[in-house]
């Protein structure tokens, strides 16, 4: 049987397209055919490359008399929640508040109308640990649909009543007092024998770490920086860093970063990349080069799609089982490489006789630096060579813009500080796609599309987030060349931010005010895996008011900002990024221009972007570049020049590396 399902852009619904379930995508036609049928609505949402999705797709919408029940009594909805984060930011917050807990795959039934009155994430086939069968969950369902529809519909109003209660009061400024509670709250909730925040399961805590950096670069302080350099060195040496290949899975089961959870997603792997070249622009640390540099690579080599975007995931399963492309025995060490080989190997990276992960296998930890680097280099060419004859996962290889968004920022950065060209040429090209197909190739209201695949624009629109973490990119293609177009794009991006995402009572709801209507708009400051639509657009913002010197933007920053300080203040783990945003406004931020041919302004370029003052934002380009950072900006004796400025008063122009750094330091010509 082929279903609706069979027609979508979306490798995850294409994965249930032959499902013997009913499927519709969500759509006005699909909320029609519930109304018509008088019927529940059971919204299943997940995304490609989430285990417990294929798990429950596997032991449930593969079965007949699951599937038969099903189509009987509900109209059932898939949706990807990478292409609708929209929908799933409603329904998450329903299922929290129904259970205390949330997760994909998520289960919600809703009246016709869309109002949720029941909600769950995974449901076993069998009853199992407490959970009931899904198919008991079905059969209560349909019965009190059909039994007790008043008092289904009593707890469809006091959801939908608690979902349109305002999530936080908007607050004030994130000063320096504030952001020193920040830390301290942070520093509580540190893990100083493993790194990391709280217990297991552990995720990456990227846009803290970058919050603290940035805090450690204003204030010296060695708590903030001892956080961010025990939590990093413990994650790059634990097995959920890739060893053999580079890149970071989604998270770590365990408090010690050993086991992961395999799947490997675009956006931790932008934001782990920029957190380790600013590790590293900080501290010096070899290991924090190495992974940048890996990590890096990882993301051309493994993500970019053939039209020059980066694809959404990697699965985590390959051969029926979670990690199989990734864990080794000893027993095939001792093939790949030899007895000595192996037996060093085996104790160099924790592959061990009973194992550390399942069936016998461990994940690959390098717990210190071996001391023969070059029987290293040769022992993981070798098992690199030999992983590449597995079964590699299954890729989602949409191109979401916010991630490619997040890609591209940290692949300029990364790509001047730690010279590797190839990184930038990437981001451009990245930039270039979504030019060319998210928004010139868009004709859905708002101008922008949140994903493509094969080159061919999807039809969801774009959300805040992506209007934020693409403005933030196009504004790093412009620091990188020096072309004027990207400012203009940039600006687009922000005026509709500004227009038509502006709540009223401050900061921005997460769509625009001509979307979908939903049961509530939603808005919510807080960020979760990667940064909220609320702080990736006061990123974005900050940097480009400090290009341009127009208040509109600054203000509507410092709003946005406002609207995330009730969260940053008590549960600063869930608001590193506009943490982080708040570093800089309190740190000006720097604006520096660096004024000259491009091929003669490398040098400096890299020193520009090699500071560590929060948040700086640094333009390259000739002289006469027609934005406002550039204006009166001249060459010193015929030498490339850079001007270091806060809000557009300036320190007196250098040509040199040495006297660059002096001026921002504080010792240097004012």
């Amino acid at each position: 049987m082929s279903n609706r399902l069979a027609r979508a852009t979306s490798p995850y619904l294409q994965q249930h397209a032959d499902n013997p379930v009913d499927w519709w995508e969500w759509s006005e036609d699909a909320l029609a055919e519930a109304r018509a049928l008088d019927r529940p609505i059971l919204l299943s949402i997940g995304y490609a490359a989430c285990h417990w999705c294929h798990v429950m797709a596997h032991e449930s919408f593969e079965d007949e008399a699951t599937a038969t029940f099903m189509n009987e009594h509900f109209v059932n909805i898939k949706v990807d929640r990478e292409e609708r984060p929209d929908l799933d930011a409603v329904y998450m917050r329903a299922t929290m508040a129904m259970t205390g807990h949330g997760g994909w795959p998520m289960t919600c039934v809703l009246t016709p109308a869309g109002e949720p009155f029941f909600a769950g994430t995974y449901f076993p086939p069998e009853p199992r640990q407490g959970s009931p069968a899904f198919t008991q969950v079905l059969q209560a369902l349909a019965e009190a649909w059909s039994d007790r529809r008043e008092e289904i519909m009593t707890v469809a109003d006091d959801v939908l009543s608690h979902l349109s209660e305002t999530i936080e009061p908007l607050g004030g400024a994130l000063g320096a007092d504030e952001l020193g509670l920040a830390v301290d709250i942070l520093a509580k909730q540190y893990d100083s024998e493993a790194g990391g925040f709280g217990a297991s399961p552990k995720f990456p805590p990227s846009m803290v770490l970058e919050f603290l950096l940035r805090h450690a670069a204003r204030t010296g302080s060695e708590q903030a920086i001892d956080m961010v350099t025990a939590t990093c060195e413990a994650m790059a040496r634990g097995g959920m860093y890739d060893q053999l290949g580079g890149g970071f899975a989604r998270y770590s089961v365990d408090r010690f970063w050993r086991v992961p959870h395999f799947e490997k997603m675009l956006y931790d792997n932008a934001l782990l990349l920029r957190v380790y070249v600013h590790w590293w622009r900080q501290t010096g640390s070899p290991l924090a080069e190495r992974v940048a540099r890996e990590t890096g690579r990882f993301l051309l080599d493994e993500l970019r799609t053939p039209e020059g975007g980066f694809a959404s995931a990697l699965d985590a399963d390959s051969e029926g089982h979670e990690g199989t492309f990734y864990v080794f025995n000893p027993n095939q060490l001792m093939r790949v490489l030899g007895s000595a080989d192996g037996a060093w190997a085996a104790q160099l990276l924790g592959v061990t006789g009973p194992g550390t992960f399942e069936r016998g296998f461990s994940t690959l930890q390098l717990l210190v630096d071996p001391e023969d680097e070059q029987r290293w280099e040769s022992v993981r060419s070798r098992l690199l060579t030999a992983r590449a004859q597995r079964t590699r996962p299954a890729r989602d290889d949409k191109v979401v813009a916010t991630w490619n968004g997040l890609a591209i920022t940290a692949l300029v950065e990364a790509g001047v500080l730690l010279d590797e060209p190839d990184f930038c040429s990437a981001a451009v090209e990245a930039a270039r796609l979504l030019v060319d197909v998210h928004l010139t190739g868009s004709d859905v209201a708002g101008g922008m599309v949140r994903t493509s695949r094969d080159g061919v624009a999807g039809q969801n629109s774009a959300v805040l987030e992506d209007h934020g973490a693409v403005a933030e990119a196009f504004l790093a293609v412009l620091g990188l060349t020096g072309d004027a177009r990207w400012l203009d794009r940039a600006r687009g991006l922000l005026d509709r931010v500004v227009d038509h995402y502006t709540d009223p009572a401050g900061g921005f709801f997460d769509t625009d005010d001509d979307a979908e209507t939903l049961i509530v708009r939603p808005k919510d400051a807080s960020d979760n895996a990667y940064p909220s639509g609320t702080s990736a657009a006061v990123a974005a913002l900050i940097a480009f008011a400090a290009v341009t010197g127009e208040h509109r933007y600054r203000a509507a920053a410092e709003s946005g900002i406002a609207s995330g300080s009730s969260v940053a203040t008590q549960v600063p783990r869930f608001a590193g990024w506009t943490l982080a945003a708040a570093e800089a406004v309190l740190a000006g931020p720097l604006e520096v221009a660096v004024v000259g041919p491009a091929d003669e302004r490398s040098d400096l370029h890299r020193a520009a972007l090699a500071l560590t003052s929060p948040g700086a934002v640094v333009v390259a380009g000739e002289v006469g570049l027609e934005i406002a950072l550039f204006e009166q900006r001249e060459l010193v004796d015929g030498r490339v020049t850079a001007y270091v400025c806060e809000s557009f008063v300036c320190r007196r122009p250098v040509t040199t590396v040495g006297e660059l750094t002096a001026s921002v330091s504080g010792s240097g010509p004012a």
